[in-house]
């Protein structure tokens, strides 16, 4: 039988197709002689090394899908609780380290211990309040716990407490 090479399908005894048997050739013809390195190894092997895999780290990927549930289920006008939860997240890494493979609970995890913990809520309202000075350029009104807030004051203990739990209760109903 004659065989015919330029069939790229065409089998070679050790069950390998033609035309790979002919990259090999290629490829150790052009290494023939030179010095190889680690460099090289890796460069070689690594080339599949990440298939399937998204070149962004699981974490980081959890951290923007926290922060976009975020931003999507609080009523925040001016934005300022929203910028100061998002930064939360972003350095509560052991949490959602935890909770990879379900953010919204994370998420869930860091309302539950705010809200349950006055004296992180009174801290997550005074970086609240920081931001939003710093954002309008004006002195911010600090509310101090057992005291009334300012009648100006658009982030207060209770107003920051309403609208943590209400984007409690809205996240629940979408994990249910």
């Amino acid at each position: 039988m004659i065989s015919d090479s330029s069939n790229s399908e065409q089998s070679h005894p050790k069950g390998k197709p033609q035309n790979q048997l002919e990259e090999e050739d290629i490829r150790r013809d052009l290494l023939r002689g030179r010095e190889f390195t680690l460099a090289d190894v890796i460069g070689q092997e690594g080339g599949s090394f990440m298939k399937g895999e998204s070149p962004v780290p699981k974490l980081v990927q959890v951290k923007a899908e926290i922060n976009t549930l975020i931003s999507q289920n609080l009523r925040d006008v001016s934005g300022v609780l929203e910028a100061v939860l998002c930064r939360w997240v972003d350095e509560d890494t052991a949490r959602i380290s935890k909770h990879l493979d379900s953010p919204l609970q994370a998420l869930l995890g860091l309302l539950k211990s705010i809200l349950e913990n006055p004296p992180t809520l009174h801290e997550l309202v005074r970086q609240v309040d920081m931001l939003w000075g710093e954002m309008n350029n004006e002195r911010p009104y600090f509310q101090r716990p057992g005291q009334p807030p300012h009648p100006d004051d658009e982030y207060t203990h209770e107003s920051v407490y309403q609208q943590l739990l209400e984007l409690t209760r809205c996240l629940n109903s979408k994990s249910s």
